[in-house]
């Protein structure tokens, strides 16, 4: 038993005894740095970085930019034609060729649409012959009453030298005014002829459809084979016209302006619309006339704006938005006052461009302030800002979309 003991003794390990100081100093070490980085990752999280941009000032604009007369009023409408015609026949008939396509040119007076002239053609045949015949009956006359007036003159001359009995004057007399009466007749009934002649050759006229003035066409509303009738006389399968013609010389706008405001309206006025189509285009327009009525269920005016120029890209039927300026200072005026007023050049990527708005970071403090300005056109050097900031001003350029009001920033080099 006292061997066993022995030797398991001397199997046993004997390990040293740990000193009464505590947790070691490599333990205490990496405590520390584990907080360091934990406190400086709370930071980096806790406090804003700051961003960095570039900095871009905003100058004033060339000499030949500047800002018009500001905006008084804006209203929104359409674009109309003031000739537009759906152009029909003027009779009820098959149509057998139509010459027009959407968006054809047509002169005033070109044929679009031909109608089956038959009927019309033997109309104006029979009618042709019946002015023949009548001539024939006023030659046949004319040529009675020229046999018959000789022969009553000289009765005359007899029954003066009592050659002849009073019976046989008589006779002679009623035979004249007869032939008198006859070629009287004869003439009227030629006339009558040449009414039938005429109005035979208007039906034929009318299965010809032109243009009634030059345009474009923008419906085609009939094809071959189809009736077409001035009134729809046939129904529903009866088309009541064959195309429709629009005059692009002849575009304006019409706006609904509301009465509370249509006082700073006036006939003359100089407007500038924009196209939905075409934000970005303004055209130089004026006031051509305010309606002279208020619509009662929308309490507004209707206005007439007529465009300075014509232009392809302007259609009908576009929607429009119109910016109604402020008029000419009046001559009483001081003569300090001024219509227009320089405008300020930005680099374009110091916007953010909504329109004719757009959005600008103004640099303060290594700090930015977001401000709203109005835009105007683009130029060589940037773009024109008309409003809402002061030349000199220090604008952020970069990633505006990092950005906000108050974002802190730092400028890079």
């Amino acid at each position: 038993m006292s061997d066993k003991s022995e030797l398991i003794d001397q199997l046993r390990i004997e390990r040293p005894v740990e000193e009464s100081g505590g947790v070691s100093w490599v333990v205490w070490a990496i405590a520390v740095v584990a907080g360091v980085g934990l406190a400086g990752g709370v930071a980096w999280y806790a406090f804003p970085r700051a961003i960095p941009i570039s900095v871009a000032t905003a100058a004033p604009a060339p000499a030949d930019v500047v800002v018009g007369p500001s905006t008084i009023l804006d209203a929104s409408g359409y674009v109309v034609a003031r000739r537009q015609a759906t152009v029909s026949s003027k009779i009820t008939g098959k149509v057998v060729v139509v010459g027009i396509e959407e968006g054809q040119r047509v002169e005033s007076g070109q044929v679009i649409a031909r109608l089956d002239d038959t009927t019309q053609r033997a109309a104006a045949a029979q009618a042709r012959a019946q002015r023949a015949q009548a001539e024939a009956n006023l030659t046949a006359a004319r040529v009675a009453f020229e046999n018959a007036k000789p022969t009553y003159q000289r009765n005359e001359l007899q029954y003066a030298k009592a050659v002849i009995s009073a019976q046989t004057l008589d006779t002679a007399k009623a035979a004249y005014d007869a032939a008198r009466t006859n070629l009287d007749v004869a003439a009227s009934a030629l006339e009558v002829a040449e009414a039938g002649v005429a109005f035979a050759q208007r039906n034929l006229d009318d299965t010809v459809v032109r243009a009634p003035f030059a345009g474009i066409v923008t419906v085609k509303a009939a094809q071959e084979g189809e009736m077409v009738s001035p009134n729809s006389a046939g129904g529903g399968y009866t088309r009541t016209g064959v195309g429709t013609i629009v005059d692009m010389d002849s575009l304006e706008i019409e706006v609904d302006v509301s009465e509370s405001f249509i006082n700073r309206v006036h006939p003359g006025q100089r407007v500038t619309a924009k196209l939905n189509a075409y934000p970005d285009w303004e055209i130089p327009a004026h006031v051509i006339a305010i309606i002279p009525t208020a619509d009662r269920a929308k309490a507004t005016v209707k206005v007439r704006i007529g465009f300075e120029a014509a232009d392809p890209r302007v259609l009908p039927e576009m929607g429009v938005r119109v910016a109604f300026l402020e008029g000419e200072p009046a001559s009483s005026a001081p003569a300090q006052t001024t219509s227009t007023q320089r405008a300020l050049v930005v680099p374009m990527a110091a916007i953010q461009s909504q329109g004719d708005v757009g959005i600008v970071y103004v640099v303060n403090d290594g700090a930015v302030e977001r401000r709203s300005v109005k835009l105007g056109t683009k130029v060589a050097d940037g773009q024109v800002v008309l409003s809402g900031l002061s030349s000199g001003a220090r604008l952020a350029v970069g990633d505006l979309s990092r950005l906000a009001d108050g974002a802190k920033v730092r400028i890079a080099n």
